[in-house]
């Protein structure tokens, strides 16, 4: 049994996949803290993103290993693919940020060596996207077979929303002067209460509560995503006008708009993944849609 336990969790394609993270999660946070170095929110951020994932994916692997997980009041399969799905998303963060701020076209003052550092950390950064993206490869959802609901397409479509809306967060929270109207007061109360939505439903998955609820589940997501489809779809028109039509804003860059800290930069940094996020959503619907189709259709 021990022997079995230690092949699906070490020598399985989902344990390669797992030992590849913590390498290279391991090598990028010693790359960091030996001389590539990190500063301002951005750099704490990147050092964030790769310290949590570590951190998790250490926590899953033990717990695999041990079958620990058995004895957690949570849906471990569901878990699983869910923080793969969320660190994927979150290392590429990381993997376009850290150059960005941090390396240049000339050696910084600190030395052409912790320029190579950086270099280093970028490189490892970009390769540690792939083996999070495998395993959410190999743990989502297979014709015929009996998954969890975050391994299904909708599923990981949840994790990739709730992400997307962390984004527009920080973006309204950088001066994007959001409060100077009521029309985009409102769209922060509909980024709000789609985000809220959907973290209570990866909650109620991972934890396996869906099944304690009074109403049946899969026809609450499927009637809160077409809400959601709605919601973003009118702030997808309300928040352009209301920051780039010339009544209320500019509708070219300021000349005095400086990379990091600028209104108009944070306004087109939420315009257009809020049109990202209604394609998601709207994808998240047609998909659960012809699930229930499927299913309906095949009794």
């Amino acid at each position: 049994a021990t022997v079995k336990v230690l092949h699906n969790t070490v020598l399985s394609p989902l344990g390669a996949a797992r030992m590849c993270q913590l390498l290279l999660g391991c090598t990028i946070m010693a790359l960091v803290s030996h001389s590539a170095g990190y500063s301002a929110t951005y750099g704490t951020f990147c050092m964030f993103v790769w310290c949590f994932c570590f951190a998790v994916t250490l926590l899953v692997f033990t717990l695999d290993i041990t079958r620990l997980h058995t004895c957690m009041p949570i849906s471990w399969d569901n878990f699983t693919v869910a923080f793969a799905m969320l660190a994927t998303l979150m290392y590429i963060t990381a993997s376009v940020v850290y150059p960005v701020y941090f390396l240049q076209t000339d050696c910084p003052d600190e030395g052409c060596e912790v320029q190579m550092y950086r270099i280093a950390v970028t490189v490892c950064s970009s390769v540690c996207c792939f083996p999070y993206g495998a395993e959410v490869f190999l743990t989502r959802a297979k014709p015929g077979a009996v998954v969890g609901y975050m391994a299904t397409v909708s599923g990981l479509l949840k994790v990739v929303q709730g992400f997307v809306a962390c984004i527009i967060f920080g973006a309204l929270a950088n001066d994007s002067e959001y409060n100077l109207y009521i029309a985009t007061q409102y769209c922060v109360v509909v980024y709000s209460l789609c985000f809220s939505v959907t973290v209570i439903v990866v909650i109620l998955t991972v934890s396996g509560r869906t099944s304690a609820l009074r109403f049946p589940f899969d026809r609450f997501v499927v009637v809160y995503t077409f809400f959601a489809v709605v919601l973003y779809l009118s702030t997808a028109l309300i928040w352009p006008i209301f920051s780039f039509d010339k009544k209320y804003g500019t509708t070219t860059r300021p000349e005095d708009c400086l990379r990091g800290d600028c209104p108009w930069e944070s306004k087109l940094v939420v315009a257009v993944f809020t049109n990202v996020n209604m394609i998601l959503y709207f994808v998240d619907l047609v998909y659960s849609q012809r699930i229930r189709f499927v299913s309906s259709s095949a009794v």
